[in-house]
């Protein structure tokens, strides 16, 4: 049974903050906000979350997962920027944007596209999820939650916990996030290209 922690989106309790934290850190999958909908998440290193993840949401071995990041430092130390690659992003995180670029030698290959080695990778804008990964002190492998054969993801977390009681470790409620994912755009190429259109304002890329 999952457990069901209850916070303020603006002032998440640090002590509900440790105790979700504490869960991922014993290789737990957690259901949590964004400033784009709610998503599943794990740490990077946990091999068992990750297939529980694919296994919630029905993915194959080729959907890519998103490295959520605290800040731009974090970010720096798991994708490879150019400086012109390096001014666009900065100048729109955090924020709803979801950036494919190559992947450091801290990815872990089995995260990476196997085509070109490159991995997704944002910082979100929302005050419950930063203050998750200050206290984790890493970044949260992440993906949308959306249901198999559902059409929007899921936005209220006592549903969250109904459906997926058994399926994951805890879910953490702060309100309606949203029904938009992110923008995707892909800079690993010579060329920025908009995979998917989001919440983020794709203009800028175009």
């Amino acid at each position: 049974m999952a457990r069901y922690y209850d916070l303020h989106p603006d002032n998440p309790q640090p002590r509900v903050i440790r105790q979700v934290v504490d869960l991922l850190r014993a290789d737990g999958v957690i259901v949590y906000p964004t400033d784009s909908c709610y998503a599943l998440g794990c740490r990077l290193d946990n091999r068992a979350g990750v297939e529980r993840i694919r296994e919630i949401r029905r993915l194959d071995e080729r959907h890519p997962f998103t490295l959520v990041c605290a800040d731009f430092a974090q970010l720096g130390q798991f994708v490879k920027l150019s400086n012109a690659v390096f001014r666009q992003v900065k100048a729109v995180i955090p924020g709803s944007y979801t950036f494919l670029l190559p992947a450091t030698s801290e990815v872990p290959r089995r995260l990476q596209d196997p085509r070109r080695r490159v991995v997704g990778a944002r910082v979100p804008k929302h005050t419950v999820t930063q203050a998750l990964l200050a206290e984790l002190g890493e970044p949260l492998l992440s993906s949308t939650l959306l249901l198999p054969g559902e059409a929007e993801p899921m936005t209220q977390g006592w549903e969250i916990k109904e459906r997926l009681d058994h399926q994951v470790d805890a879910v953490v409620d702060a309100g309606d996030c949203g029904l938009e994912p992110t923008t995707v755009v892909d800079l690993s190429g010579d060329e920025p290209e908009i995979l998917r259109r989001g919440v983020g304002d794709p203009s800028r890329f175009e």
